[in-house]
């Protein structure tokens, strides 16, 4: 089946590199992640990814009371890109060339952030993580891969869950959840849906981006979601 999205933004949370708390690193899963995005870039995608560091350190719900919150977003900038270079690390065993690019400098172990660079890599068919949020703080790994995936003028912005699409419940609290298969942004604002939080949403809605909700730890996952098969929650 030929690909229906070519350039594609895969936002990870930090959790998905966790073991069963969340927390840490769980090496077995992070191969796994590392194999669906060798599979979709062997198959001829573009593929940039944002990663969050929520595994590792999660901003000012992981901060001390009373922790400057530039601190603490700073902190969890840095946590980012830790999972960045330990997934660059997995991709590269599996010969996948992949770049990581901060938003904040780090030249010694990573890349500045800069669009045409970035454009390049993805059209070399190299792996492209975005580390380091937005590089500023007040904003969450979200809006960063909003962000992204319009400067990198991606088809679809998929976000990889543990959960199979967006539900008006917490299908693991609520047995009689119901998950949508589309949603528009409106609705998805106006009802509070958690897809992701709002400021990411609205700047995918001005600039007409697609989200696409899947569980990234369903066998092809993400090989399924970039030819255009139903799967999880399609907004927009």
């Amino acid at each position: 089946m030929p690909l229906k999205y070519k350039r594609v933004l895969l936002k990870l949370s930090g959790e998905m590199f966790g073991g069963a708390d969340g927390a840490n690193f769980d090496y077995g899963r992070i191969n796994t992640l590392a194999q669906q995005v060798a599979k979709a870039i062997r198959d001829g995608v573009q593929l940039g990814l944002v990663v969050g560091g929520g595994n590792i350190y999660r901003g000012t719900r992981s901060a001390p009371p009373g922790m400057d919150r530039v601190s603490a977003d700073h902190m969890g900038m840095l946590a980012t890109v830790i999972n960045a270079i330990c997934l660059q690390d997995a991709l590269e065993r599996m010969d996948v060339p992949t770049r990581v690019m901060t938003a904040i400098e780090i030249r010694s172990i990573a890349e500045p952030y800069i669009k045409r660079r970035a454009d390049r890599h993805l059209s070399l068919k190299r792996a492209v993580i975005f580390a380091a949020g937005t590089g500023s703080p007040f904003f969450t790994t979200d809006t960063a891969a909003a962000l992204r995936a319009s400067e990198m003028n991606a088809q679809v912005l998929i976000k990889g869950t543990m959960v199979d699409g967006v539900y008006d419940k917490d299908p693991k609290k609520d047995p009689d959840a119901k998950r949508f298969d589309k949603l528009n942004y409106h609705e998805v604002l106006s009802r509070d849906l958690k897809v992701m939080d709002s400021t990411a949403v609205a700047f995918c809605k001005d600039n007409l981006i697609p989200i696409l909700v899947l569980d990234i730890e369903k066998e092809d996952a993400l090989s399924r979601a970039v030819r255009g098969e139903e799967i999880g929650t399609l907004v927009n």
